[in-house]
């Protein structure tokens, strides 16, 4: 057998955080083999002194890990602005899935999964990764602004609203898709990727929440249009 062609010198730097050498070992060989460079870290201490290294990409993070845990890590990491996080855990419950991508991975896989799944979820992460850079970095709407690369919303007197990472991701979608019915599934899609379950309830949480911050009534801003979904009101200009 011929040995594997090494990743170009610009391919995208991946990195791999999970306690079980077999895992790592796996998953660096199949993601090797689609030209992409690739770390490993069996701890979230490790996985600070790679991001410390190296440029990454997108990190693909365990949650049962001695010491700090992946919720934490990504908590930090999300907080910081640094690169996708696609959570790889065992922890497959719907309270686990929603508040993994609550606190900011783009992405969030169950344990046992086939390399071939991995694959396909980093290739989306890092798609709608490259999509939110080319977009334009501020959009308007009333007397709000909103900071995509900052992750802000900013109201008429200058005054920062704070936004969970669910809000501000539904708000996302409403600004990039404004004045046209939005279904939950397509909210869910727009603001998390394709792969999102319909965590019905959740996107009416964050849309519930959204609304008071934008101390708005029910139908100024987002009106729900009954039995298909949300309708966001106003124009948005980008800037």
């Amino acid at each position: 057998m011929s040995p594997a062609t090494p990743p170009p010198s610009d391919a995208p730097t991946l990195l791999i955080v999970d306690d079980d050498r077999a895992i790592r070992s796996l998953l660096t060989e199949s993601l090797g083999q689609h030209g992409y460079r690739v770390e490993t870290a069996a701890s979230a201490q490790e996985m600070d002194m790679a991001l410390a290294r190296h440029p990454i990409a997108l990190i693909l993070l365990d949650i049962m890990m001695p010491g700090e845990d992946g919720i934490s890590a990504c908590r930090r990491i999300a907080l910081r602005g640094g690169p996708p996080i696609v959570f790889l855990s065992a922890l497959g419950d719907e309270p686990d899935r929603i508040l993994g991508l609550e606190i900011g991975a783009s992405h969030y896989l169950t344990k046992p999964c086939s390399a071939r799944e991995v694959l396909a979820t980093v290739r989306a992460a890092l798609r709608a990764r490259d999509g939110a850079a080319e977009e334009p970095r501020h959009y308007r709407f009333l007397d709000w602004r909103v900071d995509f690369a900052a992750r802000e919303l900013i109201d008429g007197s200058g005054m920062l609203v704070d936004l969970t990472d669910g809000e501000f991701s539904v708000l996302r979608a409403f600004v990039r898709r404004p004045r046209r019915v939005l279904t939950r599934d397509a909210l869910l899609e727009d603001a998390r990727g394709p792969d999102s379950e319909a965590y019905d309830r959740a996107i009416d949480v964050q849309v519930s929440r959204l609304r008071r911050k934008l101390r708005a009534r029910d139908d100024e801003i987002i009106r729900t249009i009954r039995n298909e979904g949300y309708y966001f009101v106003p124009s948005v200009i980008r800037t």
